[in-house]
C-alpha cells in the first residue's frame, strides 16, 4: 500500500510520459531536458542544429536510462514542424508534454538591440516567425496530436516579465551582453505578451478535452551579461539577484507534472520578485 509521502512523490513522476522540448539545446533547454528526464520522461530534443540535438539526447539515454531522441526542426516552418510530431510519434509513441521553449535574437545580435524608432521592420517579422509564429505552429500540431492520443496532455509555453510588464529600461545603462550594448526590444517584449494571450485561449479551447495550457514567466536569468548588468537587475529585484539557469527547472517539471493537473490558462511567474513591487 502506498504511503503518503510515496503518493506526493508520485505526483512529480513523468515515468511513461514523452517530452518534447523545442530550443532543447539552449541555454535553459539543456537543463528542462534533464529535468524531464530525471523524472523519468522520454524527450525529444527539438532544435536547429542536428548533431547537437543528438549528442544531447544520447547524454540523456546515458545519464536516466530514458529514450530521447534529436529532431532537427525549424519552429516557424510548418512543414517541418508537422514532420518533427510525426517522428516524435513514430519513434516514441506519442506526446503527452510540450514544453513550447524556442525563441530568437535574430540572425544579427547587433540588430536586436536597436532602439525602437529604428527597429528594423524585417527583424521585427523575424523574430515573431519564431517567438509567435513557432509557438503557434508546435503548439497547434502538438494539440493536434493530444486530442487524436485522447488522453489529454500538459502544454507549457514561455514568456517573460516584459511579456507581463514594461521593462525598466533603467537597469540597461552601461549594460552589455557578450560584448553588445544591450536593452529590450519591442519585437521581444510584444511577442511574449502575445504568448500569455494564446495560452489563455488555448487553455478554454483544450480545456474540456483535458489539455493544460500554462505559462512559464522566467525573470531574467544569468548568462553572460556584464557585472554592471548583473548589479542593476539585482537591485530591481526582492531577491537581489538574477535567477541562475537551473532555477526554471522545478516550475516545469511541476506543470508537465499531474502535480498541477487542475491547473491551466495560468502564468507561472519565477522572477525572483521582480513583478512584485
Amino acid at each position: 500500500m502506498s504511503t503518503g509521502k510515496q503518493l506526493n512523490r508520485d505526483l512529480f513522476s513523468l515515468a511513461g510520459k514523452v517530452a518534447v522540448v523545442t530550443g532543447g539545446t539552449g541555454i535553459q533547454g539543456v537543463r528542462i531536458i534533464r529535468g524531464l528526464a530525471a523524472f523519468g520522461a522520454d524527450v525529444a530534443v527539438v532544435d536547429l542544429d542536428p548533431e547537437l540535438c543528438e549528442t544531447q539526447a544520447k547524454a540523456l539515454c546515458a545519464e536516466y536510462g530514458v529514450r530521447a531522441i534529436g529532431v532537427c526542426c525549424d519552429v516557424s516552418q510548418k512543414d517541418q514542424v508537422d514532420a518533427m510530431v510525426k517522428r516524435v510519434v513514430a519513434e516514441l509513441g506519442g506526446i503527452h508534454v510540450l514544453h513550447n521553449n524556442a525563441a530568437t535574437k535574430s540572425k544579427n545580435p547587433q540588430d536586436f538591440f536597436v532602439p525602437f524608432e529604428d527597429f528594423s521592420f524585417d527583424v521585427w517579422r523575424d523574430i515573431m516567425s519564431v517567438n509567435l509564429d513557432g509557438v503557434f505552429l508546435v503548439a497547434q500540431a502538438v494539440g493536434k496530436q493530444m486530442l487524436s492520443q485522447g488522453t489529454g496532455g500538459s502544454i507549457i509555453q514561455v514568456s517573460s516579465t516584459y511579456g507581463v510588464v514594461g521593462p525598466d529600461f533603467r537597469i540597461y545603462d552601461g549594460s552589455q551582453y557578450m560584448g553588445f550594448r544591450i536593452s529590450t526590444p519591442p519585437a521581444y517584449s510584444a511577442s511574449k505578451a502575445a504568448v500569455c494571450g494564446l495560452t489563455r485561449y488555448l487553455a478554454t479551447w483544450w480545456g474540456p478535452k483535458g489539455i493544460r495550457v500554462n505559462t512559464l514567466v522566467p525573470g531574467g536569468i544569468e548568462s553572460g551579461q556584464n557585472e554592471v548588468f548583473q548589479d542593476n537587475y539585482g537591485a530591481r529585484v526582492p531577491l537581489g539577484r538574477m535567477a541562475n539557469v537551473d532555477e526554471m527547472v522545478g516550475a516545469v517539471v511541476y506543470l508537465a507534472s499531474d502535480a498541477s493537473s487542475y491547473m491551466t490558462g495560468q502564468m507561472v511567474v519565477v522572477d525572483g520578485g521582480w513583478t512584485a513591487w
